[in-house]
């Protein structure tokens, strides 16, 4: 690990590199704080980049019980401990979703959004919420351990060829995740739905997604383009579920170009 990322652990765990307008780097349901190396170790040159563990995830503390505005709040303590008004909120996949909810009821605090391989809704396939969750955590229920299934779940949700560091990366930061926050995140994960409150959201945004994302495919990246105003969209070629992982290059330079068009607020 480069000697200038450094970790916080507190109630609200973080890891964070780099000086200047803070982005903060909320992780998918697999992943946790580590999951976000390759945007601290690039985007670190320009930003103060904060990837954190959410609630009951990693070194983070739990709250009970786990709902998206509690994610939420967590979300604006994390900024009242930066010591920071607002911030750049990049979510991926279940981060997306917490970054939605923050911009709805924190819209002061949010300067901008980066929505990676995420949707407005839960199940616009129409996927059975009960029958998600249990396929979710049949594998835990047996016996096994997060850190048994990790790889398995990981390869199935990225596009063929994902392998090296990044795979490595990706896979050490799901086995990072507590049991216990891992049911819980799956049990909240199936009431997501914003649909109809994207209009509010008025802060410049950008929408990523893998064109070989078929957990969030890119018909639910557009969906989110069209309906919130101030947005464009991205879609990265040869990309599966886990974009900023598996092409890390195209993606930070998507939020480079994206964030580096937006106004300075940090001397």
């Amino acid at each position: 690990m480069d000697s200038s990322i450094r970790d916080v652990d507190d109630t609200i765990a973080w890891r964070e590199a780099g000086e200047g307008d803070v982005v903060v780097f909320l992780h998918g349901l697999g992943g946790s704080r580590t999951a976000w190396e390759p945007q601290l170790e690039s985007l670190s040159d320009q930003w103060r980049c904060v990837a954190w563990d959410m609630p009951g995830y990693g070194a983070s503390s739990p709250v009970s019980p786990l709902t998206f505005e509690a994610i939420a709040d967590a979300i604006a303590e994390l900024l009242d401990q930066l010591e920071v008004d607002s911030a750049h909120l990049c979510g991926l996949s279940f981060g997306g979703h917490h970054a939605l909810h923050t911009a709805l009821r924190y819209p002061t605090r949010v300067r901008s959004l980066v929505l990676a391989d995420t949707s407005a809704v839960f199940g616009g396939d129409g996927t059975d919420p009960e029958q998600w969750r249990q396929e979710r955590t049949e594998m835990i229920d047996a016996g096994l351990l997060l850190a048994d299934i990790a790889a398995p779940v990981i390869d199935s949700i990225t596009a063929p060829g994902f392998e090296g560091v990044e795979r490595d990366r990706t896979i050490a930061a799901f086995t990072r995740v507590p049991e216990a926050g891992f049911r819980a995140a799956c049990q909240l994960l199936p009431t997501h739905d914003v649909r109809h409150q994207l209009g509010e959201i008025t802060v410049p945004t950008l929408v990523i997604v893998g064109d070989l994302d078929e957990e969030t495919p890119p018909a639910y990246s557009e969906e989110l383009h069209a309906a919130i105003g101030d947005s464009r969209l991205e879609i990265i070629p040869a990309a599966g579920h886990v974009s900023p992982a598996e092409a890390p290059e195209a993606f930070n330079d998507l939020v480079r170009e994206f964030l580096g068009s937006l106004p300075a607020t940090q001397p």
